[in-house]
């Protein structure tokens, strides 16, 4: 509250200094928050088509597997499945996008040639080699998916962190401020408007004090007898 601040002169200075600092802090916080807007709705076109990508992959996948099943049997896609020897490997490292730390997942041994696949190329159909394609195609979507959203969900929860502060300057602390400085003000403005009344009494009472003496002072040479 502007009453609980003491009106002086250092006072002032320190809150008009206040008010210069949050002013461009609050400048600051609006560009980051615009650009991260901007940063944010490219990652988001870029998630739509990532997503996209992802649908149609698991519908690929699903038509393969389901045809090699019908083609070869339980057995033989479960048996090409469970040959399988190098796993694929998943590394994640960060990404600076203005200030935001995002992942950035890189994934090795995804997709591999027949030979990788650990299962007899002769023992196995096409359909199968199919199946197994078109599962490391989806593999690499699902990573690149978890990449995006992740980088989505750091970016929205920064925009949302920066739009709460540029709030907080914009409509409590910077306002609360320029009240205070008004408050303070307006009491110096007082103060100085009652201490040259003030002066302004000391001068007058001054003035008919010495006027008062020199009425005196006159009124004492008239009354004394002349010298002969």
């Amino acid at each position: 509250m502007a009453e609980d601040v003491k009106p002086t002169r250092k006072n002032l200075m320190e809150i008009k200094e206040r008010i210069d600092f949050s002013e461009r802090g609050h400048d600051t916080l609006e560009q980051k928050r615009d650009a991260l807007i901007m940063e944010f709705m490219d990652i988001l076109d870029q998630s739509r088509d990532v997503r996209t990508g992802l649908e149609d992959a698991y519908d690929d996948a699903q038509k393969s597997i389901n045809m090699a099943r019908a083609m070869e049997g339980d057995v033989a896609v479960r048996g090409a499945a469970a040959a399988l020897k190098e796993h694929p490997e998943i590394t994640t490292q960060s990404n600076n996008i203005m200030g935001v730390v995002v992942p950035q997942i890189e994934s090795t041994k995804v997709k591999k040639s027949l030979d990788q696949r650990g299962y007899g190329v002769l023992g196995t159909s096409a359909r199968i080699d199919e199946a197994a394609a078109a599962y490391e195609e989806l593999l690499d979507q699902v990573i690149l998916a978890a990449e995006v959203e992740t980088a989505m969900k750091k970016m929205l929860d920064e925009i949302e962190q920066t739009k709460r502060r540029v709030n907080a300057l914009e409509f409590k602390l910077l306002p609360e401020l320029r009240t205070n400085r008004d408050y303070i003000e307006q009491k110096l403005e007082e103060q100085e408007r009652e201490e040259i009344f003030r002066m302004k009494k000391i001068k007058d009472k001054k003035e008919q004090q010495e006027a008062a003496e020199a009425r005196a002072e006159a009124e004492a040479a008239e009354a004394a007898p002349a010298d002969d």
